[in-house]
């Protein structure tokens, strides 16, 4: 009896222990920014240039806006959880083809933006101020935002707060809670400090809404995107890309036509 004890003690202190370290370090588990030293010099086809945006606390966010010819408005996009803008400025071109200049925005700790993430209200706070700081420049009628894998969740919200001319979503979650649940089973839901609960956001969006996710994506499975069908105005569209897994849709073929059909 005494053997059991000590060994359900050991148990017992290894599990508080374990969720210990997930709810101080999760920011390691969900964010894989890419450092670029503040003199980095970008290299990419058309015409761009370097944005910065103050957040609340004096903290500098660095973004990149591309311009289209003949611009028929802004795509403000929210990119994933890993790498920074020296990588995903390569989307841009999907977007200017279709003559829609792009903002693309790195979350702090990632490339030349300052700081790092400690919270999720932090993190939206940041993305909403970027976004106001662009309404100078584009009506919010000629503005689609974009979210991907990690960033369809502060899309979803940045999208309730304001009016946007559209709000795509590709491969989103139906709440980080959800898929903390479906990788920790064990752990209790108050460990997660960014429920990011993308189905709550989205029944307070009025703009229309597309989600897009791959049938092969081995990361956030399509599942969720058809749990978040199920909380979408009549109006709004789910588009299922058969061959698509979860890095690389901007590539697939299908989503670049019905891209067209949207823009």
């Amino acid at each position: 009896m005494k053997v059991a004890l000590i060994i359900a003690a050991v148990l017992a202190s290894l599990y508080v222990l374990i969720c210990a370290v997930l709810y101080f370090k999760q920011e390691r588990l969900l964010f894989a920014p890419t450092r670029l030293p503040a003199n980095y010099q970008f290299h990419f086809p058309g015409q761009f240039e370097e944005r910065w945006t103050t957040a609340a606390d004096g903290t500098r966010l660095h973004g990149l806006l591309f311009r289209a010819p003949n611009s028929k408005g802004l795509l403000f996009y929210l990119h994933g959880n890993g790498g920074a803008l020296d990588s995903w400025g390569d989307v841009a071109a999907t977007y200017t083809a279709l003559r829609y200049d792009v903002f693309l925005l790195d979350y702090r700790g990632y490339g030349k933006s300052g700081s790092y993430i400690s919270n999720q209200a932090q993190m939206l706070n940041d993305v909403d101020a970027a976004y106001r700081q662009l309404l100078a420049e584009y009506p919010e009628s000629q503005t689609v935002i974009l979210g991907y894998s990690l960033g369809t969740g502060p899309a979803t919200w940045l999208a309730a707060r304001h009016q946007p001319r559209l709000l795509i979503l590709q491969a989103p979650y139906y709440s980080m809670r959800d898929m903390a649940k479906q990788l920790y089973p064990f752990v209790p839901g108050f460990v997660l400090r960014y429920p990011m609960p993308t189905n709550e956001f989205i029944g307070q969006v009025k703009a229309p809404i597309v989600l897009f996710h791959g049938y092969r994506d081995e990361v956030i499975t399509h599942t969720s995107t058809l749990r978040l069908k199920a909380l979408l105005k009549p109006s709004d569209q789910l588009i299922i890309l058969p061959g698509a897994g979860h890095n690389g849709m901007t590539d697939n073929l299908q989503y670049r036509q019905e891209l067209a059909r949207l823009l």
